[in-house]
């Protein structure tokens, strides 16, 4: 009883595992609100000169009208752009990304796909990333890039033409930005999903251990 009642003390004395550490966490909440800010106004956006054949939901668009969703759309555009790029510089730094993204193979995509779908994917150690979460979190990187330099050239043409030329032109600077958000809303979904399918990731981002 003696070497139990120790053993236990031992276990409480142990400090909970950090698994994301604060910058992180509030990086994290940060591009999460200015995402979801910069999907409704960019919807109420779209909808005053739609790309297809088709508009957004009133009900999911932010603004009211044209004009403001352009303040809604800016405004999270700083937001965004100044919060992602300390991330990223913070990431690269830090070694973050090299130690948590890399390697990526596809014979480890193909094999954690299949356990994925098997549901044999294991989650025991959430400090490590499996080859899908470090396929899905090196996209949404590449994916934001391209949906700001998109949305940069998008919104001054002249001034930054340099931009517009790289995508082509101005038309398909806009289809660009669109399928780059529709590419941040799907991951936006499976992230939410796999966070409730796991929901001690969710806990380690609010509380860090």
């Amino acid at each position: 009883m003696a070497s139990l009642t120790v053993t236990d003390e031992q276990v409480r004395a142990t400090p909970a595992k950090v698994i994301q550490p604060a910058w992180v966490r509030v990086m994290h909440w940060i591009n999460a609100l200015a995402m979801i800010l910069m999907i409704l106004s960019g919807w109420q956006i779209y909808n005053a000169s739609p790309l297809f054949g088709f508009s957004f939901p009133r009900e999911y668009t932010l603004g009211g009208w044209l004009g403001g969703g352009l303040l809604w759309h800016f405004a999270a555009m700083w937001l965004l752009m100044i919060n992602g790029l300390a991330y990223l510089i913070t990431g690269f730094a830090t070694g973050r990304f090299r130690k948590k993204l890399l390697p990526i193979t596809p014979s480890g995509v193909l094999h954690d796909v299949r356990a994925a779908l098997t549901f044999k994917l294991g989650h025991d150690d959430l400090t490590v990333y499996n080859y899908v979460q470090r396929l899905l979190y090196a996209g949404i990187i590449v994916v934001g890039v391209l949906i700001v330099l998109s949305g940069l050239a998008m919104w001054k043409p002249v001034q930054l033409y340099y931009l517009v030329m790289l995508f082509g032109d101005y038309p398909t600077a806009r289809y660009v930005h669109f399928f780059c958000m529709a590419a941040i809303c799907a991951f936006l979904v499976i992230h939410v999903l796999l966070a409730l399918l796991v929901p001690k990731s969710l806990r380690a981002m609010i509380i860090g251990r």
